[in-house]
Formats: C-alpha cells, structure tokens, sequence
C-alpha cells in the first residue's frame, strides 16, 4: 500500500514548443494532473480491497485501468495464493508477477475481445461458497469484454458498435444495447462466479455512476457487493483543492453535445467574474454526419466550439481532456485555447469554425501545438474540463 500522503505524478506536455505555455497553461495542465492522480489505483484501492478469503482467491477484471487495478491488489495482497485475469485496451497494461493481462481492442473489439472474455468465464468456473471473486471494472469494459449472446457473432457486435460510436447516444443507452447483445455483460459474470462471495471494485467513468453502467454492468446484480474506489466527483473534487482558488463544479455528469456544451460553457465564462476556476466532468457526444469525419475527439470538440464562442476574450483559458489520457482514438487526452488560440490559427491560414463543422478538431490543435499529451493514464473517471477566468 502507498504510504499515507503518497502521490502519484502525472506527466502532461504540450504537443511542441510552438503552442501556448504561460503560467496559466501551466496551472490548467496541473489541476488536470491533480484529478487524474487522485484517481489512481494505487491510490484509490487499498483501503476498499478485502482480505484474502479461506478459500481460492481469484481476481478477474476489464477496462482500461484493469491492468493498474491488478497490480494495486497484487501490491495490497503481496504473498497471499491468489491467481487472476484481467484484460485492457492495447498499450494500457503494466508489470504484474501473479495476475495475468490481456490485451484486446478499444474502441471497437476484436477477436482478443472475445478470447479474453471467454478466458475470464472460464477462470470462474466451478467455484464454492468458500471461493472469493475480486472484479477490477473500469471504462472500456464494454469493449473488451465481446461476448456475443447466443445467436450473433463477434461481426454483429463489431457493426453495432461502430454505429454506435458515430450516433451520438449517450454512454447509458449504447451500454443498454451492448448489454442485450452480450452473453457477459448485464450481470452475467456476476451468475457465473456463484455460488463464490462476488467483490467488484470499480472505477467509474459514466453519469450518475450507475454499476448498471459502468462497463456495462458485468458483475452488478441486485444486491452485489459493489465498491466505487474512484468516481468523476472525487476527481473534481481533488482539481478544486490543487486550484487552490475560488471555483465552481458545474457538474460531475454534464452529457450532450460536444460543441452545444462548448457554447454554453462560453456564454456563462463571458458573464462570470474572475478570478474564477469553472469545473466540469461527464461525458458529451459528437454526432458524425453522412459526410467524411476528421480527427478528434468530444474534448477537443468542445474546446474548438469553446473558443469560437469565446472570440479571443482576454481574460479566459480553457483545458479540457479525457482522464484515460486518449480523447477518442488519437494519442492526445485533449487540449488548450487562450485569447491567442484563433489569431494565431488565422496566422497559419487555420479556419477554426472549417475545422469544427468537419470534426477534425485534433488537427486544428495539432498545427497550433496545443495538444496536451498524457500518453495512457491507467485510469478513467470521464472527461475533465476546466475554464481559468482571470
């Protein structure tokens, strides 16, 4: 276990020396760092783990903080006879010595996805009411744990997701669907660890924190023993103290629009009176139309939209990011704007509302320099947005 008052340092750079870096990119970027150390595993799971149970000990998990998780309960349990599984997106994994990782595809699944879940099923199996079960679930869970129900196959699910991901649908109903097409999620990991004492120890990356949908739901069922070890209210909570100034939480689940929020955000930034820190988490949306898409993803969306509606204010920066450390499936967890974000893409020949009407907002922040780059966080608690008024 991290010794008591242990934190967990957060890397965050600029794209390259050409964007913006002034002290108040500086305290964004570190505010930022503040809620994606606070939701850490080595941090946030000690004190909700169980002791070993008199019997086997098996931990299972997914998502993309699965393999952090799993080496937080390896550090946690030390020598105790346990074995484990888990499964995270490609590039997410970390060192283990006693539980084994998988990685599959995010995103969209991909064969691992379904070995992995089928593997998971079958470390469960035959199990006694002396048995214990720790489930380590985060975001990304729906994905790498594919499963089709009986009578689809792993192409059906590949061509729902995808459809999916460009509609637009929040994360509550796409994980309904997910979970109707699945013959893991929903519950049904939680009935084949039975009859063994089931613990699920959850990172929460969705609105409202519903176990229900938190990586669609695998192991929750009416009554489970459920522990939520981080969630975005604790992540904001951690950037308002490390703001060290006066700030106001807009909310903890804001979902809809990428670019409507972005405007919204604008128009109350303009009204506000600094010095102020406006916070914000949830998860938004980008509805991609019939025509050809760009690159980026809803925090960089939001951003563009932010800083157009803002018009070069002087007195406003903006970060936003996905604390997973990837906004959609680009390399960057999000980006910065200032008051100099649209004169200097105008200096570069940049047509931000160009960018904006084609989703390529990681493009536009790209070519000015002010991607902000995390690489994997190994943890995710939704997007982070934080407005600086002055």
């Amino acid at each position: 276990m991290p010794p008591r008052g242990a934190r967990v340092a957060v890397a965050l750079r600029l794209a390259d020396s050409v964007g913006m870096e002034d002290s108040r990119v500086e305290f964004l970027k570190r505010v930022f760092g503040a809620a994606l150390a606070a939701a850490s595993p080595a941090l946030c799971m000690p004190a909700h783990l169980p002791p070993p149970g008199p019997g086997r000990n098996i931990v299972i998990g997914a998502g993309k903080a699965a393999a952090a998780m799993a080496a937080a309960v390896e550090t946690a349990w030390g020598d105790a006879d346990y074995t484990g599984l888990v499964v995270t997106r490609y590039g997410h994994t970390v060192p283990t010595t006693r539980i084994r990782v998988l990685e599959a595809a995010h995103p969209v699944p991909d064969a691992a996805s379904e070995a992995a879940a089928r593997e998971i099923l079958a470390a469960v199996r035959g199990l006694t009411p002396r048995d214990q079960v720790v489930a380590l679930i985060s975001g990304g869970a729906s994905s790498l744990l594919a499963l089709p129900a009986p009578g689809l196959t792993l192409a059906d699910k590949i061509l729902v997701n995808k459809a999916l991901l460009a509609s637009g649908a929040p994360i509550a109903t796409m994980n309904r669907i997910r979970k109707a097409l699945s013959g893991i999620k929903g519950g049904k990991l939680a009935a084949a660890c039975a009859p063994a004492r089931l613990v699920t120890l959850a990172i929460s990356d969705v609105p409202g924190d519903d176990p229900a949908i938190i990586g669609s739901g695998p192991t929750w069922v009416e009554g489970a023993d459920y522990r939520l070890v981080a969630t975005p209210r604790m992540a904001l909570a951690a950037a308002a103290r490390a703001a060290d100034m006066p700030t106001e939480i807009l909310g903890y689940a804001l979902e809809g629009e990428a670019a409507a929020l972005g405007r919204a955000h604008a128009a109350l930034a303009l009204r506000t009176g600094g010095p102020k820190l406006l916070l914000s988490g949830g998860e938004t949306t980008v509805t991609i139309g019939a025509g050809p898409a760009g690159r980026g993803g809803r925090n960089m969306e939001y951003l563009l939209s932010l800083a157009l509606a803002l018009n070069g204010a002087a007195n406003i920066w903006a970060l936003a990011g996905d604390s997973d450390g990837i906004d959609g499936t680009e390399d960057a967890a999000g980006a910065v704007i200032g008051p100099d974000t649209l004169p200097r893409a105008a200096a570069l020949g940049l047509n931000a509302a160009d960018f904006l009407a084609r989703h390529d907002s990681y493009s536009f922040f790209q070519a000015l320099g002010d991607l902000v780059i995390t690489g994997p966080s190994l943890t995710n608690v939704n997007d982070i947005r934080a407005i600086l008024i002055t």
